[in-house]
């Protein structure tokens, strides 16, 4: 069975076609300005691409409905457009493209794979906030979680690369890229994460603020007389690294540190400390940690995060050997001799687990 898989990101669309033993049979990436799906470039990329017998379509948010994955039908998608409020800055992306794909394609099964499932069996605790009961039940308040394709490919692809371990392992994974989550991760379960009800809950990240006192934003509310879109847009869109330093790529941000600016320094030293909290709290979660995995834009490719971060993990057993840190490949072991922890970089495929998603559901 090849299967289109199509993931719309906050400016492109990418599409890739797996084949049955998960080929990358053919690619395409196409601009899509503020979400707008250029239908007519979308058409020639398939074509290009060949037709495909399935379609799988990461979606960001499921809700409390969808908690595996789904077929496409009307009822589904009337659904999924009910829980724009939920993730504004990445559903209305997502329905985009699935609607525009249906009409290139309306007689090819589609299916949702959704990036709140991974983490719908987390256990009560992790997933619960404390708020007033009725206000829970009627709205549904509960930690969601996010990025579940990426970090169950993680957890699928950690367990393969450490060769003979026991299934048991308890895996951290951390997905630093524009977006930034960590997972705890055990039996192939989400345990804990760090991203909550919506994606802005957790990491610093690229152009999102990350966890913020709830006291601090009614206070901007309350005495500064900030409108709900302004400070949503301040938060989504203008805070995390861009915020700090000015720049949302931590190439820029890294590259200014080592220049000497100050904003810059502030901005890295803010995101590590973030970072190595959230990774001893995973930690904490799994009462032990035996793989460490990085993966996402940053976690693949900025050498110097992983050596920060993991110089303050040393308490935890992590220890990561300088040279496998600076190769370039896209899949190693990190781990330094006499390190009980062991670290991976591994590469971001949420394709390969949406294919496997879509054929689980097709059959």
């Amino acid at each position: 069975m090849n299967v289109l898989v199509l993931n719309a990101g906050s400016s492109t669309l990418k599409l890739s076609v797996l084949g049955d033993d998960d080929a990358l049979l053919g690619s395409r990436e196409l601009e899509a300005p503020r979400g707008v799906v250029p239908e007519q470039e979308l058409v020639g990329a398939i074509s290009a691409l060949g037709r495909p017998d399935a379609i799988g379509h990461r979606i960001v948010h499921g809700g409390d409905r969808f908690t595996d994955a789904t077929l496409i039908t009307p009822d589904v998608a009337a659904a999924l457009r009910g829980l724009i409020d939920r993730a504004p800055l990445h559903q209305p992306k997502s329905l985009a493209a699935l609607e525009a794909v249906e009409r290139v394609l309306p007689d090819v099964p589609a299916v949702g794979c959704f990036d709140t499932a991974f983490h719908a069996q987390m256990p009560a605790p992790a997933a619960t906030y404390a708020l007033p009961a009725p206000w829970r039940v009627r709205w549904g308040l509960r930690r969601y979680g996010f990025h579940g394709l990426s970090h169950a490919h993680v957890a699928r692809r950690a367990l393969e690369l450490a060769g003979d371990a026991p299934l048991g392992l308890r895996i951290v994974s951390c997905h630093l890229g524009a977006g930034a989550s960590l997972c705890a991760i055990q039996g192939g379960r989400s345990l804990d994460t760090t991203m909550g009800f919506t994606p802005l809950e957790g990491l610093v990240m690229a152009t999102r603020s990350g966890s913020v006192d709830p006291g601090l934003l009614l206070w901007l509310l309350e005495r500064e007389r900030l409108s709900e879109p302004e400070l949503a847009a301040k938060l989504e869109h203008e805070s995390g690294l861009v915020g700090l330093a000015g720049s949302a790529d931590m190439r820029e941000v890294l590259a200014a540190e080592e220049r000497g600016d100050e904003r810059a320094h502030l901005a890295v030293a803010t995101y590590l400390h973030r970072l190595c909290a959230g990774i001893a709290a995973m930690a904490a979660s799994l009462a032990g940690l035996d793989l460490l995995v990085f993966t996402g834009g940053v976690g693949e490719n900025a050498a110097a995060i992983r050596t920060r971060a993991t110089a303050g993990l040393d308490f935890l057993g992590v220890g990561i050997d300088d040279a496998a840190n600076a190769a370039e490949a896209h899949e190693r072991e990190l781990t330094s001799p006499g390190a009980s922890v062991r670290t991976f970089v591994i590469k971001a495929r949420e394709d390969l687990e949406i294919a496997r998603q879509v054929r689980a559901v097709i059959g």
